[in-house]
């Protein structure tokens, strides 16, 4: 339904609007919609990134399970095309953050951070899935990323399954990139 409603009376889901993401289950009114505190706990248990580092940033869903985050705050709703960016995908099994999400925050990570050789991060960057059957981490959604300049960059998210690594990185994001 577009009027907000689940057709019953009860809040529902607008696509046509930002909602701000509720604090807490709490305080939670449109089922299935994710609180600011299970995404922050998502950022920290998957990756290792400090919930510190959204603070001041607010979090909203449009559409079913896009969630966007603003460096700021305004009223809820907005009816707007955008509010700051897609940083995740939720009411789907398993979240998917969003590859400008990890190539913003990504290098704050800890954990789930495939590091790649500079072929495999050509390939990757490319939208090539590969067999890597030495990564021993956590499966599903990770952070791949590649040594630069002595630090660590993320290049995207990949979803590492069976020993693949597949590339989630959208068309627009793909790069043909000399070897690095």
């Amino acid at each position: 339904m577009t009027d907000g409603s689940d057709g019953e009376g009860a809040p529902g889901n607008d696509g046509s609007q930002f909602d701000r993401l509720p604090a807490t289950a709490a305080e939670r009114e449109v089922e299935g919609r994710a609180t600011r505190a299970e995404v922050l706990d998502w950022w920290e248990e998957r990756f290792g990134i400090e919930p510190e580092t959204f603070a001041g940033h607010t979090f909203w869903e449009k559409g079913k399970g896009k969630i966007w985050v603003f460096a700021d705050d305004l009223p809820s709703p907005q009816e707007r095309e955008g509010v700051g960016m897609t940083v995740l995908r939720t009411r789907q099994e398993h979240w998917k953050p969003t590859t400008t999400a990890v190539r913003k925050w990504g290098h704050l990570a800890t954990r789930n951070v495939i590091e790649l050789s500079p072929g495999q991060a050509t390939a990757f960057a490319a939208g090539h899935d590969q067999d890597l059957t030495e990564w021993d981490g956590d499966w599903g959604y990770l952070i791949a990323a590649h040594e630069l300049a002595g630090g660590q960059v993320p290049i995207g998210v990949g979803l590492y399954l069976y020993d693949e690594l597949r590339s989630v990185v959208p068309k627009g994001y793909q790069e043909e990139l000399p070897e690095l």
